[in-house]
């Protein structure tokens, strides 16, 4: 009696590093495309109320994001590009134009974009760390 072994196809065949790096890519591309948006409508008002709603969605997108990229790989320094490459972007945005003007001010709404921006993720990332899900 002579057993066959099935191979079950793997995501991807030979093209397998080729799909990750394009997804890298895409979901850093993701970091910076979506700051800009969040950057664009802070300053956003219902009537005379500053109603910042971009800086509350900054922490689910950029979770999704990191989500996104553990998807790919479980490396604990891969998982942190997302956010670095969004911190990075948020430096450039806060700071002097050659003008002289900022596309962001100096005010509670800018603080509270860079802490749901950064403070979210980097605590979902601590999470899935320590709770042994990352190799």
């Amino acid at each position: 009696m002579v057993t066959e072994s099935v191979e079950k196809p793997t995501a991807g065949g030979r093209f397998a590093p080729v799909l990750t790096a394009l997804i890298v890519v895409a979901l850093l591309f993701d970091a910076l495309l979506t700051l800009s948006l969040e950057v664009l409508f802070l300053p956003l008002y219902i009537g005379t109320v500053a109603f910042p709603i971009t800086a509350l969605l900054a922490g689910p997108i950029n979770i999704a994001l990191v989500y996104g990229m553990e998807s790919v790989t479980s490396r604990l320094g891969f998982l942190f590009a997302p956010i670095g490459v969004w911190a990075l972007g948020f430096l450039i945005a806060a700071s002097r134009g050659p003008g002289g003007d900022r596309m962001l001010a100096s005010d509670g709404s800018t603080l509270l974009l860079l802490a749901c921006g950064v403070l979210f993720p980097a605590g979902y990332v601590y999470f899935r760390a320590n709770s042994g899900a990352l190799r």
